[in-house]
């Protein structure tokens, strides 16, 4: 089953997305993603998660969907995670904008990037479920390591 997650993976890492939808799932053991997940907890704005047909979205308004992360290092990620969400809501006839607002503990304002899922993206997240349905019944992709890694909740199982 295609989740944010998972579109969030593939933008980000192709093997991590692989592992995640294979069920190898190291993040219990990463301490990054501990400290998210209560920071996320405690945070002082709170998040009104709401959940249906297997994804989870942060916050609904009016007229936004809004996806809140704690810092701006993947938001290409975070935009076709979002979008995916956007995509299932019209699906269903509810459309929406989208919003990722962004929380870094160390500056004063949060950052709010609008986003909106038009033709051309839609036509393009289409096309990325495909290639994920693709990668996910294949053999696991030959891990390119980057800076980025080495934070990964998966960095070592790429060594194996």
């Amino acid at each position: 089953m295609i989740s944010g997650t998972l579109i969030n993976y593939y933008i980000h890492c192709k093997t991590q997305m692989w592992l995640f939808a294979n069920r190898i799932n190291l993040e219990d053991n990463s301490e990054d993603v501990r400290i998210g997940k209560v920071l996320h907890e405690i945070s002082e704005e709170k998040v009104d998660e709401v959940s249906f047909e297997g994804i989870k979205v942060d916050k609904i308004t009016k007229d936004h969907v809004v996806e809140v992360k704690k810092s701006d290092s993947d938001l290409e990620a975070a935009k076709w995670q979002l979008l995916y969400y956007l995509y299932v809501l019209k699906q269903k006839g509810i459309i929406k904008k989208g919003r990722i607002e962004v929380f870094e503990k160390r500056k004063q304002n949060k950052k709010k990037i609008e986003v909106i899922l038009d033709d051309e993206s839609e036509k393009k997240l289409l096309q990325i479920i495909n290639d994920i349905k693709k990668i996910i019944n294949s053999k696991m992709p030959t891990p390119k390591f980057e800076n980025q890694c080495k934070k990964c909740a998966y960095y070592e199982f790429c060594f194996l």
